[in-house]
């Protein structure tokens, strides 16, 4: 019974019989599926010739291009409809990832110049706010500016005397910055570009990405370090992620510049950009921030090259006075730790420094910090190298720091009288001598006492070092009479022996002359 309800069901037909009917049917022609698949992709390739051209995905790598249709670069975004021109514009960036050798401008004359007529494109395109940053778009524009952006700089380019730049030497400026300046364009434009999905762009503006601009700020051409300036505190503003990253890996570059090579062209900019940050630092101040200020900042004073980053540096430290003043006190023993001793020009930088930084010191900070600040301005206004006297008595001239001084003159006016003294009898020059005559009269007239107090001071520690001065006068010349008898005995006797010297009484001599 089962068998013959086997029997009537239908059979199935093997594999190879389908196929074999399959190709005996077709022969030499397609299949019907076949042929509509065929007939489909020639009607879309027909209606595209005219305006797109295929190009083969060695030009644009597979891992770059997923999901994006590849369009020849050469064609302009008003050739291409609305749909076509993201793909276009991942196709420009992938032409442009080449990068010439631009050191030779008769090499590769037509592919530098199609390329940088690329960079424009791109910049016009991105400007018009056509493009939509996609996720590869943002990694087609980021490969495009690593290739061209990221390089390791020759030694050779670099100053081998004092850190990086000088006020007096020439800027060397890139060949290449043709392309670089639209290439930077380009990545500021991106950063700033309002629609920017900051969460799929930190996947892309990494902190392998950062840190690789920030080794760019060591070029020698000040235009590019300006624009580099600009796109990092962008970077900063827009990408909240990556800020503490951004701090500790510029404090790394402050310490390896004070610390271990003292050269760096970069140092100005990025005190520059920190500037505008300290500014935007929220009260009260975290304990990273201020050791940021005693480890980073401060230890800039040190470098011979600090004329350079100067006027910067000062501004961060006043950003952060201004934040917490009671931070001033530690700003003065950190300026007082690295202060020049041979170097006039470095000490009169100082000098300007410390007064901007008094006048936003309040009473208690600055008596902190008083005896030695005043001991150093003390060891100033004697300075025998006129500018560095002249602008340490300038500094009396400041309303507030006189103000300070006049309410702590107790202890201030010691430490400096004996200075002006030396400058009213002995300096060489005229202007330094009207500044020390006035600063007496404006003592006197602040607290007479006291300065007839000093004066009497001044004069019994004269006299008394002149007792000194003149015991040990006497002391050296018993010692000559003492050596001179002892060499005429010896010189009496029938010589070759050695000369005793009697121990007790030249001991005695020197314990005295010390």
């Amino acid at each position: 019974m089962i068998k013959q309800i086997l029997s009537k069901l239908p059979k199935k037909v093997p594999k190879s019989d389908s196929s074999d009917s399959g190709r005996s049917e077709s022969g030499n022609t397609t299949t019907f599926g076949n042929v509509f698949q065929c007939t489909n992709v020639g009607s879309t390739i027909s209606s595209k010739l005219n305006v797109v051209k295929r190009v083969s995905s060695v030009v644009f790598p597979a891992s770059m291009n997923t999901g994006v249709e590849a369009i020849d670069p050469s064609l302009s975004f008003k050739d291409v409809s609305n749909t076509q021109k993201q793909s276009l514009f991942i196709s420009k960036l992938n032409l442009c990832c080449k990068v010439y050798d631009m050191t030779d401008p008769d090499k590769n004359c037509s592919e530098q110049d199609q390329k940088r007529q690329t960079l424009l494109e791109l910049a016009d395109f991105v400007s018009s706010g056509s493009v939509k940053f996609t996720e590869p778009s943002i990694a087609a524009l980021c490969k495009m500016c690593a290739a061209n952006l990221f390089r390791v700089f020759p030694p050779k380019f670099r100053t081998s005397t004092t850190g990086g730049e000088t006020e007096d030497d020439e800027p060397m400026f890139d060949p290449a910055w043709s392309h670089l300046q639209i290439v930077y364009d380009l990545l500021l434009q991106f950063i700033n570009y309002n629609s920017l999905d900051v969460k799929v762009a930190k996947a892309h503006v990494d902190h392998a990405f950062i840190l690789r601009l920030l080794d760019l700020f060591d070029s020698e051409d000040p235009r590019e370090r300006d624009c580099l300036k600009t796109i990092l505190h962008r970077i900063y503003g827009k990408f909240m992620l990556h800020r503490s990253f951004i701090r500790k890996s510029v404090s790394n570059i402050f310490y390896r510049f004070v610390f271990e090579t003292e050269r760096h062209n970069g140092i100005a900019e990025l005190l520059e950009i920190f500037g505008s940050v300290i500014s935007g630092f929220a009260l009260p101040l975290k304990e990273e921030h201020k050791l940021f200020l005693w480890r980073a900042l401060l230890p800039l004073h040190k470098p011979k090259s600090i004329g350079i980053y100067h006027q910067q540096l000062t501004y961060c430290i006043v950003q952060f006075i201004d934040k917490d003043q009671r931070l001033a006190s530690s700003v003065i023993k950190g300026l007082l730790k690295y202060w020049p001793v041979t170097n006039s020009q470095k000490e009169l930088m100082f000098i300007s420094e410390l007064e901007e930084v008094l006048e936003m010191t309040s009473m208690p900070e600055f008596q902190k910090i008083m005896v030695p600040l005043f001991r150093r301005l003390g060891c100033c206004l004697n300075s025998s190298h006129y500018q560095v006297a002249e602008r340490a008595h300038l500094l009396w001239n400041n309303e507030h720091i006189l103000n300070l001084i006049t309410q702590n003159r107790q202890v201030i006016l010691p430490l400096v009288f004996s200075a002006l003294v030396h400058n009213s009898q002995s300096h060489w020059n005229q202007a330094v001598l009207n500044l020390t005559q006035n600063i007496r009269k404006m003592l006197s007239q602040m607290d007479e006492d006291l300065v007839l107090a000093c004066q009497r001071k001044f004069e019994e520690d004269d006299a008394r070092s002149s007792a000194v001065a003149e015991r040990r006068r006497i002391t050296w010349e018993r010692l000559e009479e003492a050596a001179a008898r002892i060499q005429s005995i010896g010189g009496g006797g029938s010589g070759g022996g050695d000369i005793l010297v009697p121990v007790k009484s030249a001991s005695t001599a020197c314990s005295v002359a010390c």
